[in-house]
């Protein structure tokens, strides 16, 4: 299974950006956007791509929604 997670873009030089969710970065491609990103961005990214840009408030509630649903995970 192939997963999409938000993340923060916390740095950025050129086509490459360090995003970061609940202290994990990761370096990703915005080769594959259509519009500009910048720091404090969210930004789903798969794969090393950033391949959609997200409205603050809906990155958040997503990101709660998958934590709560992998923290149930855990207690299985």
């Amino acid at each position: 299974m192939c997963l999409g997670v938000p993340m923060k873009i916390v740095s950025r030089e050129g086509d490459s950006v360090i995003a970061e969710v609940d202290g994990v970065q990761k370096e990703a491609s915005v080769m594959l956007l259509g519009e500009e990103v910048a720091v404090g961005d969210y930004v789903i990214v798969h794969a090393g791509f950033a391949i959609s840009r997200l409205d603050e408030e809906y990155a958040e509630e997503t990101l709660r929604l998958m934590r709560e649903i992998y923290s149930d995970e855990d207690m299985a």
